[in-house]
């Protein structure tokens, strides 16, 4: 339900975001210098419980706000997006605050904040939870030295052991966002086992700057590390981003000898109380800081 006529100021209009507004999406990601597809505001746009918003000034789309819920667990904020030229006009509050009225009933909201918008995520009550770094490479012929680990690609019958997984280390079901990233994107995909049990996976998706590998899930930083060179190994002259946990330390500091440049922080934060935590010791990167 849309509740534009509480949300508006003069000369600020409201309004749901529809798959037609696909191209203002993208526009503003474009003056943004931010990495989403088609596929990715689509997701938002058709995922259960999921939306988006758009702000228009004199009939020009100059932001936008999404959001996701991971069922009874959590829901999540994203693509709080200003045009650049219309920024500090209190565009970006409104956004905000109309995701926050879309959830208030949810016991626990959750967002991955870049530096610039934590101020404002703290006075609307959001706290820390963990650290992240953005790391970056373009992959090299010969960049990862080959591993002993049992990685293969995934195949459609290892979903739903992943999928059972992943709902016990991230602490919700998203088993839909993880098929549409592999559906997108089959030969970025990895699993890992030891004797036949799962150890470890690896999603990725394209992107308009460059790919994100993400999430990745494993039992320690070998696995990791695995999946991470198994995954990238074959797509050389590709760019890459993976976001990864700063409490992974042993994983950044082997990224950085192979090669991955450390780009920028960003934090991960809650309101609320978030009953289902998942296991963030496993994460080693995250799906990216629009989808959790």
């Amino acid at each position: 339900m849309c509740h534009n006529a509480q949300m508006n100021r003069p000369g600020i209009e409201l309004r749901t975001m529809l798959a037609s507004d696909l191209p203002v999406g993208l526009h503003l990601c474009r003056a943004c210098g931010w990495n989403q597809l088609d596929e990715d505001w689509l997701y938002f746009l058709q995922a259960d419980g999921a939306g988006a918003r758009v702000a228009e000034r004199q009939q020009d789309a100059v932001g936008t706000v999404a959001w996701l819920r991971y069922g009874a667990a959590f829901s999540w904020i994203a693509m709080m997006l200003v045009d650049p030229d219309a920024r500090h006009a209190g565009i970006g509050s409104r956004l905000f605050e109309s995701a926050l009225e879309e959830l208030r009933n949810e016991p626990c909201i959750r967002l991955d904040a870049t530096p610039a918008g934590e101020p404002l995520y703290r006075r609307y009550g959001f706290i820390d939870e963990y650290g992240l770094v953005r790391t970056k490479t373009i992959v090299t012929p010969n960049q990862f030295e080959p591993s002993h680990h049992d990685v293969v690609p995934i195949q459609p019958g290892d979903l739903p052991e992943i999928f059972a997984r992943d709902r016990v280390v991230f602490g919700a079901d998203r088993s839909a966002l993880l098929t549409s990233f592999f559906r997108r994107a089959p030969h970025f995909s990895r699993i890992a086992r030891e004797h036949g049990i799962l150890t470890g996976y690896c999603f990725g998706r394209p992107g308009h700057l460059y790919s994100q590998l993400g999430p990745i899930v494993a039992g320690d930083t070998e696995i990791a590390r695995a999946l991470i060179a198994h995954s990238l190994a074959p797509q050389a002259g590709a760019s890459f981003a993976i976001d990864v946990p700063k409490q992974a330390t042993e994983l950044i500091k082997w990224m950085e000898t192979v090669g991955f440049v450390i780009e920028r922080p960003f934090l991960r934060m809650c309101r609320g109380d978030n009953p289902s935590p998942g296991l963030p010791d496993h994460i080693y990167g995250i799906a990216g800081p629009e989808f959790g």
